[in-house]
């Protein structure tokens, strides 16, 4: 399996699952995991974004180590997806703006918690490698990207 058919995985995953597991480490070294609205935008390639609080632990867990980890799956649970990467902490408006298009109905919920539409900053996370996992099947694969 190729990175670009992992990703379009992804992509189809996400159509139908709308939500994904972001595992960030704390100040302690300890794996803090959350679910999140991740999406993928058009033309930008081995990347997932989500949004979050500017004031959320997350931010801070990232800011002192970016290593992430995300797990994004089918509601049925056949298909399986962890991508690994750096994630960065950007407040791009044009970005902003971009994410909250591509995503802002699915966010019902981080609404509710935040009500200042322009507090809020974007994770982009850059993939750097990425398994499936096939639950029902023997066959499981990694794969690492290039750059």
């Amino acid at each position: 399996m190729k990175q670009g058919e992992l990703m379009y995985m992804v992509e189809e995953i996400l159509k139908e699952a709308n939500a994904g597991i972001l595992s960030t480490i704390d100040e302690k070294g300890k794996a803090r995991m959350r679910w999140m609205t991740p999406v993928l935008l058009p033309g930008r390639k081995d990347a997932v974004y989500s949004v979050t609080a500017k004031n959320s632990e997350k931010v801070n867990h990232i800011t002192r180590n970016p290593e992430v980890e995300w797990m994004i799956q089918t509601r049925s649970l056949d298909k399986i997806i962890t991508l690994r990467g750096k994630a960065s902490v950007l407040e791009h408006p044009s970005l902003k703006n971009e994410i909250l298009e591509a995503v802002g109905n699915r966010l019902t919920m981080f609404w509710k918690i935040n009500e200042d539409l322009d507090d809020f900053v974007v994770l982009e996370t850059q993939i750097d490698s990425g398994g499936l996992f096939l639950p029902m099947k023997p066959a499981n694969y990694r794969i690492d990207f290039d750059g």
